[in-house]
């Protein structure tokens, strides 16, 4: 059964699957084919969902699973902002859909977000470069566990409602995400990534505490001192202050 569609910001338009192989996919071959920016793709079940580093997202019907085309035409490293940008309206999402106060919300560098020390959404940021070095297109892909979660996964997962915060239908999830990610999207275009990285770093997991950064095949350890003005990751290791762009980051008692 078609679910009700969703209010959207009007800059937006709904491309709506019953079944796709990947939100993501799905929204990089509409924009190789010329989809406008604010396309959003919307699947009520992924065959072949993806997280970061090719990590399998397992993706039954009740989760929501949406991605975004923007068409910043920014350099990549500027787009990796975005994922910051993501993670605050999933967080402002989960606030404003659940029954009750919601408890226990952080934000795991990079592109995660927690309930309760565990992972209940995902980021995924894939772009194609177009002339010189700026990007054609970045899809901003969300994964938002609401009513079930992976099990014997390496980072321990949960939903909306095995957190006992009430029963989320995907559908008013993505009404509340999109119009969260404009508000800051819009923000972020005009003034910068200060207040995005401001607002992250008050929820930020595991800040000033000891963790370890798996950058395959290497494994750093040491303390999370901040994120930098372009959202890379410092980590004091060693007596010395390391500047970690790309990772996975754990805590030291995982």
């Amino acid at each position: 059964m078609t679910p009700p569609q969703p209010g959207l910001p009007a800059a937006y338009r709904l491309v709506l699957y019953d079944t796709v192989d990947s939100t993501n996919d799905e929204a990089k071959r509409l924009a190789r084919a010329g989809a406008e920016e604010g396309t959003l793709v919307w699947g009520i079940e992924q065959t072949a969902g993806r997280g970061r580093r090719g990590h399998t997202w397992a993706s039954p019907p009740g989760n929501l699973y949406a991605s975004l085309i923007l068409r910043s035409r920014c350099p990549i490293d500027q787009a990796a902002q975005l994922g910051f940008v993501a993670a605050l309206a999933v967080g402002a999402t989960l606030g404003s859909t659940v029954e009750k106060r919601l408890d226990g919300l952080s934000y795991k560098w990079p592109n995660d977000v927690l309930l309760r020390g565990r992972k209940i959404a995902g980021i995924l940021l894939e772009s194609e470069l177009g002339d010189g070095e700026l990007l054609e297109f970045v899809v901003v892909g969300v994964g938002i566990n609401l009513v079930s979660s992976p099990r014997n996964t390496e980072f321990p997962a949960t939903s909306i409602a095995e957190e006992d915060f009430g029963i989320v239908s995907p559908g008013a999830a993505l009404e509340e995400f999109a119009g969260h990610f404009r508000a800051w999207e819009e923000r972020w275009r005009e003034e910068g990534f200060a207040p995005i990285r401001r607002a992250w770093r008050t929820h930020a997991a595991a800040l000033g505490e000891p963790i370890r950064v798996r950058l395959e095949p290497a494994t750093l350890h040491g303390r999370f001192v901040d994120i930098d003005q372009d959202g890379a990751l410092l980590l004091e290791s060693a007596g010395e202050l390391r500047r970690v762009a790309a990772g996975e980051v754990f805590s030291v008692t995982r």
